[in-house]
């Protein structure tokens, strides 16, 4: 398995790389892990026509996990995507990301366009809104973060939605650095919002899919393809944030003939 570093601050950063073609970076959500693309056919999908990266983020998978909040800004995960891409040998690269994925994408797209070829957000914000994380998994997750269980975090997570998380969802969590990903979250609330006359000079080709029941960031899907000039809004019927990767079959038959097109 690869490992790239970041520049600053030395953070390895583990990624994998099959296929062949025209670059394309994935980036998985929040607790999860470059796993998820393989597991949920996305790398299987691609790898034909495509060479495949995918990068755990820092305090995920098997990438290096501080347990200070200031080590998870943004301009850092911009950075660690630039040493992935750097470290592959890549100059430009197609990109897809979900979730905080997605928001890293927009990050990237306006820090160093000159470093990617389209732009593919699912389940994606250019804005955080402070108690979004409480909303997404559960109210006390910081301090079931704090117990340095993660046991707890999935139990509190599955109690708030009243079913047991899909397999892998539940393994890629329970991987995970209690204190690293409780760090990770408070910087996430931190984050100022990418302004949007920055969102609006991103003219690289994009394409936007959320999900109809994943409200706030369909809403925010919209103002950003309002803003772009090249992107291209697509509504998932019925899915959630949790379950906008599943199944893939509809998104695929959206994002494969995007990218075809470029």
């Amino acid at each position: 398995m690869p490992v790239a570093r970041n520049p600053h601050d030395g953070v390895e950063l583990a990624y994998d790389a099959v296929g062949e073609g025209a670059p394309l970076l994935l980036v998985h959500g929040s607790a999860l892990s470059k796993a998820i693309w393989r597991g949920f056919g996305y790398t299987k999908a691609f790898r034909d026509n495509y060479r495949v990266i995918t990068m755990d983020l820092r305090g995920h998978g098997r990438s290096g996990k501080p347990h200070t909040p200031a080590d998870y800004v943004m301009d850092t995960l911009v950075a660690d995507a630039l040493a992935v891409l750097d470290d592959a040998g890549v100059h430009k690269a197609h990109y897809g990301g979900y979730s905080v994925g997605a928001r890293l994408g927009f990050s990237l797209a306006v820090a160093a366009p000159e470093r990617l070829l389209s732009l593919t957000t699912l389940g994606g914000t250019f804005r955080i809104q402070p108690g979004s994380i409480g909303r997404l998994f559960f109210q006390e997750y910081d301090a079931a973060l704090g117990s340095g269980a993660m046991d707890a975090f999935v139990q509190g997570w599955e109690a708030r939605i009243g079913r047991p998380l899909e397999a892998q969802t539940r393994a890629a969590f329970l991987a995970n650095d209690a204190a690293a990903l409780r760090a990770y979250f408070a910087q996430t609330e931190a984050d100022p919002a990418v302004p949007e006359h920055e969102i609006a000079a991103i003219t690289i080709p994009a394409l936007l899919m959320a999900g109809t029941e994943d409200r706030a960031r369909l809403e925010d899907s919209r103002r950003a393809v309002e803003l772009m000039p090249n992107a291209r809004l697509v509504e998932l019927p019925g899915r959630n944030h949790g379950s906008t990767l599943v199944p893939p079959a509809p998104v695929l038959a959206e994002w494969l003939p995007f990218l075809r097109s470029l």
